[in-house]
């Protein structure tokens, strides 16, 4: 009769810091989410965790710190969710810094209800604090968190001002990249298909385009809205080259639109790069599914997403350190459609 197999015995703190060659206390106030941990430090007690496959025992840490253990993220509705490849980099970037801490990521997409359930899941202890994607100008659950004084961070910069930490892109800067790329090419009738203006995104891309094009003498540049879909860059492109027949360089604001735009301009006979140069924003998987790939303004999404994790994990540490904003650099990827 065989021996029944013998459970491993669990990882334990000493052989985390030993594999990292630091103290146990350091591994715990990294595992415990302490903010002041140095940077260094807290790279080389998560490597350790991922080497060693330490597993936090959360249910005991929520008895020590009184906390759940788990934040939230709330995206846009389910449809966006499952069209854009933005929102898993997203995801993928949070859960590189939770997940190595055995903090558990709660996902909730926009709708109805969703304001009241995430206040009251963090008022009642199932969550410990929230990363919300993509609000616009005229969604009450920033202000509703801030007056409430719940951890929260941002992942852009808010449309009104207001006192919350953000992440975002410079989102100017990355658009005057694809104007005066689009200007040293020799485009001299540039338009744009923007966002929805409603988000600052959209607003700041549509404005940074703008500025820089102005600034190498072309002020006339056509505006077409669409909502970052695949389908909307579609119907933007169609609008646009109604509006504007002899259109020879486009930014579009996302690169999943520029993958819907394009075939459009096959269609009318338009070849990219010959007739219109075409620049998008994001460096997204679509990006390289275009034909031709893509040239766009590459964000650095994960990084900029683990960036709030911590930001956020730092908050909840710490509820009354001061608001702050990171904002990262954007960098043009020149491929073949411009």
């Amino acid at each position: 009769m065989p021996e029944p197999r013998s459970t491993p015995a669990p990882v334990t703190l000493e052989e985390v810091a030993r594999v990292a060659g630091v103290s146990r206390a350091t591994v715990s106030r990294v595992v415990n989410g302490v903010s002041t941990v140095d940077e260094e430090l807290r790279e080389m007690v998560t490597r350790a965790i991922v080497a060693t496959g330490y597993t936090p025992n959360r249910a005991a840490r929520s008895l020590v710190t009184r906390r759940a253990g788990a934040i939230g993220l709330v995206l846009p509705d389910e449809g966006r969710m499952l069209g854009d490849p933005y929102f898993g980099r997203v995801v993928g970037g949070v859960m590189d810094v939770t997940q190595p801490l055995g903090v558990q990521l709660v996902l909730t997409s926009a709708g109805t209800g969703t304001h009241q359930q995430v206040v009251a899941d963090l008022r009642q202890g199932r969550l410990d604090g929230v990363i919300l994607i993509h609000t616009h100008g005229a969604d009450p659950l920033p202000r509703l968190l801030i007056e409430s004084n719940l951890p929260v961070v941002l992942a852009a910069r808010p449309v009104r001002p207001m006192p919350i930490t953000y992440v975002d892109v410079n989102q100017t800067a990355g658009a005057a990249l694809a104007a005066h790329h689009l200007a040293d090419r020799g485009c001299f009738r540039v338009a744009t298909i923007t966002g929805p203006v409603s988000t600052t995104a959209a607003q700041d891309r549509l404005s940074g385009f703008r500025q820089a094009m102005a600034d190498r003498g072309y002020p006339d540049v056509v505006a077409v809205e669409a909502d970052f879909t695949h389908e909307g860059g579609a119907t933007a492109m169609e609008e646009l080259l109604v509006r504007c027949p002899d259109v020879d360089g486009i930014f579009i604001a996302s690169d999943l639109m520029a993958h819907g735009a394009l075939p459009v301009l096959r269609r009318h006979g338009l070849n990219v790069p010959d007739d219109i140069a075409v620049v998008g924003f994001d460096d997204s998987s679509p990006a390289l599914a275009c034909d031709p790939p893509l040239t766009t303004v590459r964000q650095p999404v994960e990084e900029m997403a683990a960036e709030m994790a911590r930001l956020l994990l730092g908050r909840i540490e710490r509820p009354t350190r001061p608001v702050s904003a990171v904002v990262f650099e954007p960098t043009l990827v020149v491929r073949q459609s411009a």
